[in-house]
């Protein structure tokens, strides 16, 4: 089955031409012009990616893609000729998993498209296929640390026995972290584990989103009780 596309571009042309290379290379690809329409589509139809631009009518890309991650973990593509670096961090901070900035060239946008569903469906796979055996996850599936817990088996997290949502990332980098807690590790090793060696994206990527992350469980995130900033050395969660 073709996966499945949303393009949200209100250049008409630009939309055009990215559904057509998309199509030659086998996805199904709709497109929408502004930020609302896509919502309400997303209502009623699943997509595997979604491309995103940042300057729409009505909501801007930005806004979108809040509303998204707080119902879809699937990946998002932002697409902006902003080439400031503060708005790739904003792009990543809200949960994009990828920034490509105008103009490029239609073939890097099928390249990257084809790289972030693959990595989606890995991602997936893993967490559905982990070995019965594995007696930390499976046996004991809540990892706890004072009043952060996480629920291994429902990918859920818990702050004081309140929920709070983390998309698909922020979720696989605090379970990491959990997971090796009082170990240090650096930026690049946490972008590896996490986003994968053949990742598009670089290392602040994982800076961005351990500040989304402490802004969700921590009480101050400027002072950590669970992340801690090793100086000159990485992160490392405290038990």
């Amino acid at each position: 089955m073709s996966k499945r596309i949303l393009i949200v571009e209100d250049d008409v042309s630009i939309a055009e031409l990215q559904k057509d290379y998309l199509q030659i290379s086998g996805f199904e690809v709709t497109i929408v012009e502004d930020g609302n329409r896509c919502l309400s589509l997303m209502e009623r139809e699943h997509y595997d990616l979604i491309i995103l631009d940042i300057m729409l009518p009505g909501k801007d890309g930005f806004e979108v893609l809040n509303v998204i991650r707080e119902k879809e973990d699937i990946p998002v593509l932002l697409v902006s000729a902003r080439a400031e670096e503060i708005y790739k961090i904003k792009g990543l901070g809200l949960g994009a998993d990828d920034y490509i900035t105008k103009p490029f060239s239609a073939a890097e946008l099928v390249a990257r498209v084809q790289a972030h569903v693959k990595k989606y469906e890995r991602l997936a796979e893993r967490f559905s296929q982990q070995a019965p055996d594995d007696e930390y996850l499976y046996k004991r599936n809540m990892i706890t640390a004072r009043g952060l817990t996480i629920d291994t088996d429902a990918r859920q997290v818990f702050v004081n026995g309140k929920e709070v949502v983390l998309p698909q990332k922020e979720y696989d980098l605090l379970l990491f972290l959990m997971q090796n807690a009082n170990r240090v590790f650096n930026k690049d090793e946490l972008f590896e584990r996490i986003w994968g060696i053949d990742a598009l994206g670089d290392v602040t990527t994982v800076t961005v989103h351990i500040a989304r992350i402490r802004e969700k469980i921590e009480e101050q995130p400027s002072k950590p009780e669970y992340i801690n900033t090793v100086w000159g050395a990485g992160y490392r969660f405290m038990v």
